[in-house]
Formats: C-alpha cells, sequence, structure tokens
C-alpha cells in the first residue's frame, strides 16, 4: 500500500528556501520511526528517492568522523 504525501516549501527571504516531505503517521508507525532519529536520503534517479536508516553504530561512527 503506498501513501502520497505532498512537498512542502519554506521559503526564507529571497535566496534561502528548504523543502519538506511529510511522513504518514501510519507509515511512519508501520516503520517504527521514533523522534529525532536520523534517515539519509539516496537519490537512485529523478524519479526514485530511497530512505535509509542510520544505525546507532553508523550514527556514532559519523559523528566522530565529522568531529576531526
Amino acid at each position: 500500500m503506498g501513501f502520497i504525501s505532498k512537498v512542502q516549501v519554506i521559503q526564507r527571504g529571497e535566496k534561502s528556501r528548504q523543502f519538506y516531505f511529510i511522513c504518514p503517521a501510519p507509515l511512519a508507525e508501520a516503520l517504527e520511526i521514533e523522534k529525532g532519529e536520523e534517515i539519509e536520503w539516496v537519490v537512485e534517479d529523478k524519479r526514485t528517492l530511497s530512505i535509509h536508516r542510520i544505525s546507532v553504530n553508523e550514527r556514532k561512527k559519523r559523528r566522530s568522523s565529522h568531529a576531526k
């Protein structure tokens, strides 16, 4: 079963824009997504966007590599 969402855009000034992709609550619940959880967006092609969870171990590795 698919879920339809609309993309929202927030315009700040003339140059700064942020795009938001809303995850419907039933989908988030089915995936057991938690508040503050980090995910990685991967563009496979112009029509396919994959979302990958960043595991706790991967998060620790990324944070330590950014701190250097």
